[in-house]
């Protein structure tokens, strides 16, 4: 089973909490809780990986210019579904999340994008895309499965750089770790300057608390022209 099948299934298995919150994953915080996006009103915003749609229509609920990417045609489909009933206006692509070729340059000034990194291998040239179409000083703001403890969970090393298969739900997908030092360097090259990295603390299970953040967060400014 393909990534983009895995993840139809996982995206088709529930609905998110709120619809109008910006969250940094299924189970992660919001971003009116880490602030690192803030006011959208006005602004044109890119969301790679919408998946369900969430990200997309919360902001153009409030009052951003939205745009949204995904691979799964049917995760699109199913995120219209979502506008439409909120009555919120999202300009729609399916797509590979690194061709954003139908973007003009200096166009963005948001990057958002919720657990989508995961799924990919070469992250500088995906930086450099998001690069290439975000306003100077825009912003790229992003989350995937943290790399610690996603391989303490798998019971490997956190040095091993090949993809992992994981399941959830009942659905097989390719994840890549990408330690936080390779995310670094790859985004200083791509033209980035990182300003936030936030690890944040899950909620405790009802069997035992949390020993490792579940989610990784980072905030970075586009540098150069």
């Amino acid at each position: 089973m393909s990534n983009t099948e895995s993840f139809d299934r996982l995206e088709a298995g529930g609905r998110p909490e709120s619809e109008f919150e910006v969250r940094y994953g299924r189970n992660g915080p919001t971003d009116r809780e880490l602030r690192l996006v803030g006011d959208v009103t006005g602004k044109r915003t890119l969301d790679l990986g919408t998946g369900s749609g969430q990200a997309a229509v919360a902001f153009a609920a409030h009052g951003a210019t939205s745009i949204a990417l995904d691979t799964s045609a049917e995760r699109v489909e199913r995120a219209r579904v979502l506008a439409e009933r909120a009555d919120a206006k999202v300009e729609w692509h399916t797509g590979d999340l690194s061709e954003l070729a139908f973007l003009r340059a200096d166009s963005i000034d948001v990057v958002f994008s919720a657990y989508a990194l995961g799924e990919i291998d070469d992250l500088g040239r995906l930086f450099r895309q998001v690069h290439r179409v975000l306003h100077p000083a825009g912003l790229f703001v992003f989350s995937y499965e943290h790399p610690l403890a996603t391989a303490l969970r798998a019971q490997r090393s956190a040095f091993d750089d090949a993809p992992l298969v994981v399941e959830r739900n009942g659905a097989r997908a390719s994840v890549h770790l990408h330690p936080i030092g390779s995310v670094v360097i790859a985004l200083g090259r791509a033209g980035f300057r990182v300003d936030a990295i936030v690890e944040p603390e899950p909620p405790p299970t009802a069997l035992e608390p949390a020993k490792l953040p579940a989610t990784i967060v980072w905030r970075a400014r586009k540098e150069g022209v």
